[in-house]
């Protein structure tokens, strides 16, 4: 099965994993930051620190999304055997589930068996894997796609606070980081929502609520071993 071009559907895989990577990246070199400028650390602190952020996370996302992504496309390679064995043990009853499946989804009975016969001459576990696992070409999980993307735009997304806190003078990074990173997670939603054609309003909502929470709550306990200290 293969998706028209631009197909929002198409797009799942990657488009996730980009979203989270660089959703990522902003908020845990953000609060990092944030959380190191309330403890009254120098700029040469604050520069080693979200460095030191940036490469860890784009490698931990990588390896993290390879590795999930990995049992995922296991799992489906393991229900499609399951699916294929079935078949050829009992391709009469399989035939009739996948009719029935179609008749579940408004198409009349005898329609159903027919399209069930014609799907299945020509991929009956194409037609299964579809119909009954939820499974496709499009949506089938990519490992290194994933773990690429991930690190990418873990990496993109960790150096957009990391070059702001260099930019600000030292008695306003905190803040500046955090306006900052609230902006661009507003902007990544925005664009994860544009690329999905998905409305706006939700995504953005939600990237920036969480992410302000974050940043907050790293910022409190920066402040607090900050006077502590």
């Amino acid at each position: 099965m293969s998706s028209t071009h631009g197909d929002p559907i198409a797009r799942i895989g990657w488009l996730r994993a980009a979203v989270l990577g660089a959703n990522d990246g902003i908020v845990s070199t953000a609060s990092l930051i944030v959380g190191v400028a309330a403890a009254a650390q120098g700029r040469g602190d604050i520069l080693i620190a979200g460095a030191a952020a940036l490469v860890a996370g784009a490698m931990s996302m990588a390896a993290g999304e390879y590795v999930s992504v990995s049992s995922q496309r296991d799992t489906e390679r393991a229900a499609l055997e399951q699916e294929r064995r079935r078949l050829e043990a009992e391709p009469k009853t399989q035939l009739a589930e996948l009719a029935a499946i179609y008749q579940s989804r408004g198409v009349a009975p005898d329609l159903a068996m027919e399209v069930a016969r014609q799907v299945s001459a020509y991929d009956a576990l194409g037609a299964h894997a579809r119909a009954d696992l939820g499974l496709s070409e499009v949506t089938a999980a990519r490992p290194i796609q994933a773990a690429f993307t991930s690190a990418v735009t873990f990496s993109a997304g960790a150096a957009l606070p990391l070059l702001v806190s260099q930019l600000s003078p030292m008695a306003w990074v905190a803040p500046a980081v955090a306006a900052a990173s609230i902006l661009y997670l507003a902007l990544l939603g925005a664009v994860g929502a544009w690329a999905g054609r998905a409305p706006m309003i939700r995504p953005v909502i939600r990237v920036t609520f969480w992410g302000a929470v974050a940043m907050a709550v790293t910022a409190g306990v920066g402040a607090a071993f900050g006077v502590a200290a």
